[in-house]
Formats: structure tokens, C-alpha cells, sequence
């Protein structure tokens, strides 16, 4: 039982025994001619009420928080960060069933997204959108090729990783730009870890290949494959805190790129 469920269903026994009390409780409690108390809990769900509702509509609809907890996305992001992931980015979809209701956007190459992993949609990984519907993706010797082309790589030095990012020490920093992209990001690359090739792959309709940012350390669509456009959840643009052996200002605040 998902945490979205159990809200939905806290939230709604709170409305309907607020409903009853207003439409039967109340008026049988006006007419006695004894003082009749209001119960505990139709005074409890009378005032969370308004909050489950609030907080069910943020959840769902606009922002949801979540917590790294692996290293696949180094350097951008580390372990123990919080981040906040906008729910509305690619649509509107109703809580639980994630039916979509009103199409907004769909995801851009770049885009660093959490969804639902396919094996296991209990799960929620977060990984960068490299592949659209269409496209020819392949990896080889540690190059992400798209379409046929080598996507640019600019190497930047060395990276020194703090708290549990000292584990990547040593690896090389890469600053990697799609083609025909004005933006970029920074990629790790293992030279100590053999390659993980994947030959030429086509993007069905409909789906997306994600691949994380610490290409040598990453559980992504290389290994299980494509993520379906109904498994997203949103696109993840800010980092909020950062516990990791401690808290770190730092990166409070920071955007992602």
C-alpha cells in the first residue's frame, strides 16, 4: 500500500464523517434536549480535513518531495538530497490509477525525470531522459551515441567527491551537450570500470531511454530496457536539503541541470 493510497483513503473517511455529521450528527445533537458533546473524532476529521485535502492536491497534482538514495545520478545529483519534482510537468493524472486527465508537455532530452521502474512500479528511480520515441540510442567505449552521433564530451578534470561521493573520487568529470541542445550537464566516467556497450537501439513510441549521470554506476535502460510514457511522475528541478552524514548547506537551493 502506497503512501498516495493510504492518503486518499484517510482523506476521504475524513469527508465523509464530516458529511455525516453536518447532514445526521449535528442536527440530532441541536435537537436533544440533553447537551450532547461533539465526539473526538468528528472534531479531529472536522479540522484535518481541509489539511489531508491540501496536502493530497500538492502531492498529486502540483509537487511531490523525494530522497536520493543512491549514487547513479553523480555529480548532479548526490546522495541525501531531497529534491522537488514537479507532478504537472508532462500532464495531470489522477491520484492512484495515474490516469492522465489533461496533457500538458512532454518530456525534452535532458530532462532529469523520477518515474515508476518498469520492473517494479513500486519503486521510484530518477535518471535523465537521453532518448525520445524515434530515436537510434546506442552506447560505445563510454560514448552515448543518438541518431548516429556521438554526443559532445568536454572532459573538465578530476572529480573529489565529499561524504558518501568520496566514492567516486578519482573519476573523470565530463561536461556532456545533446546535439542541437543549447544546454549541458556533467557526467562521471569510471576509467577503471570496463565499458557497458549497448548496440543501436530504437526508442518505440510512446517510451523513453534513461540512462543516469554516473554512466558506470547506473542501473538504467541499458540493463531493463524502456520507461512508458504512463510511468513518469514528473520532472525533478530542485534540490531542497541535503542530509548525508550530516546537513549540507550547500547544496540547498541549488537547481538541476
Amino acid at each position: 500500500m502506497t503512501f498516495e493510497l493510504i492518503l486518499v483513503i484517510i482523506t476521504v473517511i475524513a469527508g465523509v464523517i464530516v458529511y455525516i455529521d453536518r447532514s445526521v450528527w449535528r442536527p440530532k445533537r441541536e435537537r436533544s434536549v440533553t447537551t450532547e458533546k461533539e465526539p473526538v473524532f468528528v472534531e479531529y476529521a472536522r479540522s484535518l480535513f481541509p489539511v489531508f485535502v491540501i496536502v493530497l492536491v500538492l502531492r498529486s497534482f502540483i509537487l511531490e518531495p523525494f530522497r536520493i538514495p543512491s549514487g547513479s545520478m553523480y555529480p548532479t545529483l548526490e546522495i541525501g538530497d531531497f529534491i522537488v519534482v514537479n507532478k504537472f510537468a508532462y500532464g495531470i493524472k489522477l491520484p492512484i490509477t495515474q490516469t492522465k486527465v489533461i496533457s500538458i508537455d512532454l518530456p525534452e532530452r535532458g530532462d532529469v525525470v523520477v518515474f515508476k521502474y518498469p520492473n517494479d512500479p513500486d519503486v521510484d528511480y530518477i535518471k535523465r531522459v537521453v532518448g525520445l520515441p524515434g530515436d537510434e540510442i546506442a552506447y560505445l567505449g563510454k560514448t552515448l551515441f543518438i541518431n548516429g552521433k556521438p554526443v559532445k564530451q568536454l572532459y573538465k578534470g578530476v572529480y573529489h567527491g565529499e561524504a558518501s561521493g568520496k566514492m567516486m573520487t578519482g573519476a573523470s568529470l565530463i561536461k556532456e551537450q545533446f546535439v542541437g541542445s543549447g544546454e549541458s550537464h556533467q557526467i562521471l566516467i569510471d576509467q577503471e570500470k570496463s565499458g557497458q556497450d549497448l548496440q543501436t537501439v530504437v526508442v518505440p513510441e510512446g517510451h523513453y531511454f534513461m540512462m543516469g549521470d554516473n554512466r558506470d554506476h547506473s542501473n538504467d535502460s541499458r540493463f531493463w530496457g524502456f520507461v512508458p510514457e504512463k510511468n513518469l511522475k514528473g520532472k525533478a528541478f530542485g534540490i531542497w536539503m541535503n542530509w548525508d552524514q550530516g546537513l549540507n548547506f550547500n547544496r540547498i537551493g541549488q537547481g538541476i541541470q
